[in-house]
């Protein structure tokens, strides 16, 4: 069969992914916190129909002759850009300015230390029945609490409480019954070497990952962490501008292949004809 066959279905398989991200991109155009994806394109190897040769005394060199066998999937990065920066009011929707991200988990019965930490840019959070800080998931929002016996636990706010807010270094006060201003904790961000390794679990979840590296957590506006902007949500990073136009890239891709698949295929036709 021709090389070109092979390598026009290389092309369609990786144009169909590109489509897939940009499919998911788009779908979450809305979504708080999302960072979209990009796909790269590698090429396969090359078979070496003749190789390269020096120069001589009395000949010049020679440049090697190879065919390319189609392309591949280099990778698929997330890009960690910040997105656009909407106004709510609401005192517990939380944007991060800068680097870093909220840090989310499950918490044990005596709501004493967290379990299976996950990292969220979506800040959209509530409290619970019980005046816990938690995301839309139930998960509570880690942070250091002021509650005896203070540590890194979960953050309540008395259901007595008059009003609440929440800095921009992320120390939650509240006022309470008797009108006096209370600390109730300290919210703890987290930050990665390398953000573009880590692993998306769904939901507006981020997981650890070996190739992320080792977390980096603390107060915002420490460790190089952003400030925490109370009353604001991020909006998702994809432009659709420019979403539209890969696509349209992408489908006139995956159009061109099926042309080399259909002529490579009209060449096979004229020479089985020949032995008639």
């Amino acid at each position: 069969m021709l090389r070109s066959m092979y390598s026009g279905i290389s092309g369609l398989r990786n144009f169909q992914t590109k489509l897939d991200v940009i499919g998911n991109n788009i779908a979450n155009v809305n979504t708080y916190g999302f960072k979209k994806g990009r796909t790269i394109f590698k090429d396969l190897i090359s078979q070496t129909v003749a190789g390269a040769s020096g120069a001589t005394a009395t000949r010049g060199g020679i440049n090697p002759k190879q065919v390319g066998l189609g392309s591949q999937i280099s990778a698929i990065d997330t890009i960690h850009t910040g997105g656009s920066t909407q106004f709510t009011g609401n005192t517990l929707d939380l944007a991060i300015a800068g680097d870093g991200f909220f840090q989310v988990a499950d918490s044990n019965a005596a709501h004493s230390a967290y379990t299976n930490t996950l990292y969220t840019r979506a800040g959209n959070f509530y409290m619970d029945n019980a005046g816990y800080l938690v995301n839309s998931d139930g998960k509570f929002l880690v942070g250091n609490s002021t509650v005896a016996p203070a540590g890194l636990k979960p953050i309540q706010i008395p259901t007595t409480a008059q009003s609440m807010s929440i800095g921009q270094d992320g120390t939650v006060t509240y006022v309470d019954a008797a009108g006096a201003l209370q600390t109730a904790g300290q919210l703890v961000l987290a930050k990665f070497p390398n953000p573009g390794g880590l692993q998306k679990n769904g939901g507006n979840y981020f997981q650890a990952t070996s190739n992320s590296g080792v977390v980096v957590t603390g107060n915002a506006t420490t460790n190089g962490l952003g400030q925490i902007e109370s009353g604001f949500l991020e909006m998702s990073n994809v432009d659709l501008a420019e979403e539209f136009t890969e696509m349209i890239v992408a489908q006139r891709g995956f159009q061109a292949n099926t042309r080399i698949i259909t002529t490579s295929d009209e060449i096979l036709q004229e020479l089985v004809n020949l032995k008639r």
